[in-house]
């Protein structure tokens, strides 16, 4: 099997050892070509070519979850086509490796690449959906092309966060936790729609949610983790469904308390709930819009602002190994 390994050498747990001994290790059973990555978009640019090219079988992503959105938006430049284009395989080293976890491939490199020649070697693959996001036609942001995602975005309070934590880490601050903790209580501070959202979600054939002053779209359970910790957002999110939403119409601080605790609390039976808590599962097609416009993430990586975002959640998009 011929196959391509995109590595992101500035990933939080990725280093020049370890990029050898996983090429060393999968060479042994695949015909392998090393690339590694040298700007922001590059993996999305390696994985297009080698699904252009119509030779790679395979693609290895190895980095944190913006390495692998890079690559699956690389692979699906052209669309979704599982039986056609080159499957995915993922070796986690970034810091929190949502989608490799949700997957169930161990957070280490060196299990999860035992993990992923044993997969090979039984030939076991699965077909997961993914979420796509788009400007919305007649909007400010209709020129927004499409990007997939792979297990979450997040149109407000969330992407706050994550672009708090983006502006630290390029003052040289290390991808922690407690970076994250840190930039939650920051954002909260600075919040100025906290009793009543800007937020309106609308779906065809259906009465729009208004007033959201959070939303939180997920492709997977777990939406994410603190530390071993996994975080169930939208317990019932599957990637073999469409897309759920969580939102919140309320951010006071006994409101924040409240869903905070339920979070991290949080189970594969039982996520935030209560009357400010809006859950809506295995949706196909819906939009976000604001009244101002607010930050917008995908994938954990920051995206600027959005007024008006278009979702669409596409089931049996991509082939991983597994």
């Amino acid at each position: 099997m011929r196959a391509l390994l995109v590595v992101n050498p500035a990933a939080t747990t990725t280093s020049a050892r370890t990029r050898d001994v996983l090429a060393h290790a999968l060479a042994s059973d695949l015909k392998l070509e090393v690339a590694t990555t040298e700007y922001r978009g590059h993996a999305r640019d390696l994985a297009r070519r080698a699904a252009q090219g119509g030779e790679t079988e395979l693609v290895i992503a190895l980095g944190g979850d913006g390495t692998v959105n890079e690559v699956v938006n690389g692979l699906l430049h052209e669309g979704p086509d599982p039986e056609r284009l080159p499957g995915l395989a993922v070796v986690p080293g970034g810091s929190t490796n949502v989608f490799a976890r949700a997957l169930g491939m161990p957070n280490d490199v060196v299990e999860a690449t035992g993990a992923l020649l044993d997969a090979l070697e039984a030939g076991t693959e699965r077909t997961v959906g993914l979420g796509l996001a788009a400007g919305v036609p007649g909007t400010d942001d209709s020129e927004i092309p499409g990007r997939w995602f792979t297990f979450t975005a997040g149109l407000g309070f969330d992407a706050g966060v994550i672009g708090r934590v983006e502006q630290q880490r390029e003052r040289g601050k290390r991808s922690t936790h407690a970076l994250y903790v840190r930039q939650v209580a920051r954002q909260f501070m600075h919040e100025t729609h906290r009793t009543k959202g800007t937020i309106t979600l609308r779906r065809p054939g259906e009465e729009p949610v208004e007033n959201l002053a959070l939303s939180i779209v997920c492709n997977t359970a777990p939406w994410s983790y603190l530390g071993n910790k996994p975080l169930y957002a939208a317990p019932e999110a599957s990637f073999d469904a469409a897309l759920d939403v969580l939102g919140l119409s309320r951010l006071t601080p006994a409101a924040v308390s409240r869903y905070a605790t339920q979070l991290l609390t949080s189970s594969p039976e039982r996520g935030p709930r209560g009357k400010h808590a809006v859950t809506l599962h295995d949706l196909t097609d819906f939009t976000l819009h604001s009244q101002v416009p607010l930050p917008f993430q995908m994938d954990g990586d920051h995206l600027g602002l959005r007024t008006s975002v278009s979702f669409t959640g596409v089931r049996r998009a991509l082939r991983v190994i597994v």
